[in-house]
């Protein structure tokens, strides 16, 4: 069959405008792991037909913005559905964050277990727990809480924190371009982009309390709307699904990060708290779902930047990078687990071992 019958293989999935496969075949696996795999056939290289289909089903049928994508980590195939459209990431963003201070781990240049205060004038906005720990003389903790923090409760108050320490946002694009990560945005921090969408300017008052939501609620709905409708015109937070899932393979393939850094990183992953009925509530029994969520503002019904990306794992070891970004929408909460868990149910009902 040979080389012959590959490349007629690879040409017709690029045709497929649902299906993309990747230009280069992934690094070596261990030795270790190599001996459990049978060698790759002329059918691994090609996605299974009922995915394609039923990925395109779900994206021309969902009522709102949305882009798929599953990428297959062993294997040189991506099923997608609007997959290089950029869509507002919210919190998926403190993925690039922990990878970030985790590469700075890696260099030497701080450790997980250095100490940083967090003070009032730290605070911030949205979702940030820590904010009861906060008391006037400061709450002292480590990188290492603040990252777990960042990654399971998606505590915006830590993650800020972790921010800062790396380098601010430049830090965290030029990780991102140094390990090749494309057509994914990383925005001005969630002060700034948040105040913005919401048509407000970011004042440290607005921290506190309810001042934020305040605030918000005094300004006028036109103003809200324009302020709304030019964020997700352009987000500056913005990623293609295609662009989150090339990242999430390449972590799992240890190209992100040190072998220990990752193991740690994909481990806090798996203990998120958030999103237990997004992508996740669809996972089938004996596979694992390593994630991260994003959720952003609404006006009027209509829900912008809800999100759930990952690295779902069957139980042969088998491991898929998935990211399902719901630009905008107005269904209701239910109609977008709906989507996400049949996601996260046709990578298993597709799922074949290798060779099989």
């Amino acid at each position: 069959m040979g080389v012959f019958l590959l490349g007629l293989v690879v040409t017709a999935c690029v045709a497929d405008t649902s299906t993309r496969v990747t230009n280069t075949p992934p690094p070596p696996m261990p030795a270790r792991l190599m001996a459990k795999l049978p060698p790759a056939s002329f059918d691994d290289v090609r996605p299974p037909q009922g995915l394609v289909s039923a990925i395109r089903d779900l994206g021309s049928s969902f009522d709102g913005k949305v882009g798929i994508a599953v990428r297959r980590i062993d294997m040189p195939w991506e099923v997608s559905w609007n997959s290089q459209m950029l869509m507002p990431q919210q919190s998926v963003s403190k993925l690039w964050v922990a990878m970030t201070l985790l590469d700075a781990v890696d260099r030497g240049v701080l450790k997980l277990e250095d100490k940083v205060t967090i003070r009032r004038e730290d605070l911030t906005l949205f979702h940030q727990p820590i904010a009861n720990l906060v008391s006037r003389e400061g709450y002292t903790t480590s990188y290492g809480d603040l990252l777990h923090r960042a990654m399971t409760e998606s505590d915006n108050t830590a993650n800020d924190a972790l921010l800062r320490r790396v380098g601010g946002p430049e830090a965290v694009r030029g990780f991102l371009a140094r390990r090749f990560i494309s057509n994914v945005r990383f925005g001005p921090g969630e002060r700034r982009m948040q105040s913005a969408a919401a048509g407000l300017e970011w004042r440290q008052d607005l921290a506190y309390g309810r001042a934020f939501y305040e605030a918000r609620a005094r300004l006028s709905r036109e103003t809200r709307e324009r302020a709304l409708n030019a964020y997700l015109a352009n987000p500056p937070d913005g990623a293609a699904a295609s662009g989150i899932v090339e990242g999430l393979t390449r972590l799992k393939r240890g190209e992100m990060l040190s072998r220990a850094s990752t193991a740690y990183l994909l481990e806090v992953m798996h203990e998120a708290k958030t999103g237990k009925q997004r992508i996740k509530g669809g996972v089938p029994a004996g596979w694992s779902y390593a994630h991260k969520t994003g959720t952003g503002q609404e006006l009027d019904g209509r829900a912008t930047g809800f999100n759930d990306v990952g690295v779902m794992t069957a139980p042969d070891g088998a491991s898929y990078a998935i990211a399902v970004m719901i630009g905008s929408t107005r269904r209701s909460i239910p109609t977008r687990w709906e989507l996400m868990q049949s996601v996260a149910k046709l990578v298993a009902a597709n799922h074949r071992s290798r060779g099989i």
